[in-house]
């Protein structure tokens, strides 16, 4: 159904250099390329709607229209290839006047839904009218109406009053997902983007279109109506869903007297991992991030004291000393594995990160979606972490207590027949109460703690999203360090001290890490 489209820009490997001057100012541009490309590359303000990198120009919408030296009529950036010696004018009195009117043509029946839009704040269209539009309406006939409030289906919303007809949408559904479920029906201001009859949108890459899309026409049923965005505080991190690790904006805000609440993941342009889409299962993970954040330390089923808790592990391993196997999910960072086994090294602990559920045949595909839902198991092997069945079957039959971090599945322990474990879990969402469990301590979720991780490819990159912990659970980090017995808590000094002896890691700086993702297997 999909093919992996790299989001590659036109002549991307040409050598070619030109000279063109933009509103008096000379600029080194890759001669033929794109107009528009080479402009918003050298930050120069550029109206558009319809087009967009990973979809291309199609030429509707005209708003992108400047002046070019030796050309009789103003001409549209998207359309237009570079030449040496162009000269361009994005600005002035004339080109000013056909950015007015063609503004003019997209609002004559656009509805006044400013206050009551989820794109208001973030809206092309709000932005190019204060740009250059701050004129009263001509229009003396009524409005052409369209539909509101049309479910398309995958979580996403339709107002046909406010789409500009960029056909972002549509070319999205044709050219990146295959599936084709969007087209334009009927002719002049009585077009409108819609499904085919019958049919609705229903790829599990549906809801790019709404960041797609330049106006507040396609929403996210899920984030409509929540929440402002200028309210909203953005943070970048890496989705934790499957093993692509894709780049994201996780977006959250704190209420006065209320917990910080993240209320949307949106997709973060890299080339190297994802391009500008995420898939839909990976942008609504963010509901566990919100689940579960009030839980309390446990023992034996009763609420304890987090710190008590604390002192409870310790001395369940050193009451166990020898005789303890480490559970490790392979979702966690390489600065918390490479701690984790530090541990097992002073304490004799052995250490498996085998799981039943990292592997879901349907849930990948050949676009970004892959079928490994851990977000670092290609660590495991780089620093020597077995997750064989038969490993773990082995450390079991020896060990009397398992501790199992950055995951809850104690009910495995049992399925293999080893029912006379003491258990202890430090996990960040977890809904075992029962006595059975000697020890439940909370530590802090994927988007409240940062750290670094290999994706599926292969490429290292760090998730720097720290948000605060509401109800005080530490970091793995910050639990580890006073029992290993040194003063290593945060990512950047475990990197330096521990990973970076590691061959394929010795080249990768963490600062260097922290602004393009690295290849290192």
């Amino acid at each position: 159904m999909l093919a992996r489209i790299e989001t590659l820009r036109p002549n991307e490997d040409s050598n070619l250099m030109a000279h063109i001057t933009v509103d008096g100012t000379v600029l080194e541009v890759k001669e033929g390329a794109l107009l528009i490309e080479e402009l918003l590359a050298n930050n120069i303000n550029i109206p558009h709607f319809c087009y967009h990198p990973a979809l291309g120009k199609d030429g509707n919408c005209r708003m992108c229209m400047v002046e070019i030296e030796g050309q009789k009529r103003p001409q549209i950036a998207c359309d237009t290839p570079i030449k040496e010696g162009m000269i361009v004018r994005t600005k002035g009195a004339n080109i000013d006047r056909v950015k007015r009117s063609i503004l003019e043509l997209e609002l004559i029946n656009h509805p006044i839904d400013c206050p009551v839009c989820d794109q208001a704040g973030e809206c092309s269209l709000q932005n190019y009218y204060m740009d250059v539009g701050l004129y009263e309406s001509r229009l003396s006939t009524p409005k052409t109406r369209g539909q509101k409030h049309v479910d398309l289906g995958a979580n996403v919303v339709l107002d046909q009053e406010r789409c500009v007809l960029c056909t972002r949408c549509v070319r999205f559904t044709k050219n990146i997902t295959k599936t084709s479920e969007l087209g334009v029906l009927s002719r002049a201001d009585h077009s409108v983007i819609t499904t085919f009859p019958g049919a609705k949108l229903s790829n599990p890459y549906a809801m790019n279109v709404v960041d797609l899309c330049p106006v507040g026409a396609l929403t996210s049923k899920d984030f409509r109506f929540q929440k402002r965005v200028w309210f909203l505080n953005s943070k970048e991190a890496i989705c934790d869903h499957c093993g692509r690790g894709c780049s994201i904006f996780v977006d959250h805000h704190k209420e006065k007297y209320k917990d910080e609440v993240i209320y949307r993941y949106r997709p973060r342009l890299n080339d190297k991992i994802n391009g500008y889409f995420i898939c839909d299962a990976g942008r609504l993970s963010y509901r566990k991030e919100n689940d579960n954040q009030e839980f309390h330390a446990l023992i034996r089923g009763k609420i304890s004291e987090y710190e008590y808790a604390e002192g409870k592990l310790l001395r369940l391993l050193k009451r166990h000393l020898g005789k303890t196997v480490f559970m490790i999910s392979s979702s966690l960072s390489l600065e918390e594995m490479v701690r984790v086994q530090k541990l097992a090294k002073l304490y004799e602990i052995a250490l498996s990160a085998y799981e039943t559920a990292r592997f879901d045949a349907s849930f990948g595909d050949d676009f970004l979606k892959c079928n490994d839902r851990s977000a670092n198991a290609r660590a495991l092997p780089l620093l020597g972490i077995d997750d064989s069945k038969e490993g773990l079957e082995e450390a079991l039959s020896k060990a009397e207590l398992v501790v199992l971090l950055g995951r809850s599945d104690a009910k495995l322990v049992k399925e293999m027949g080893f029912n006379d474990k003491n258990i202890a879990i430090l996990c960040s969402t977890c809904e075992i109460t029962c006595k059975e469990v000697e020890l439940v301590l909370p530590i802090a979720s994927h988007t409240r703690r940062e750290g670094s991780f290999i994706n599926i490819d292969g490429y290292v990159q760090h998730s720097p999203c720290a948000i605060k912990s509401e109800h005080g659970h530490k970091t793995l980090l910050s639990i580890l360090a006073p029992i290993i017995g040194d003063a290593l808590f945060t990512c950047k000094e475990v990197w330096e001290a521990e990973l970076f002896f590691y061959e394929v890691l010795k080249e990768i700086t963490f600062e260097s890490l922290k602004t393009t993702p690295k290849i290192a297997l």
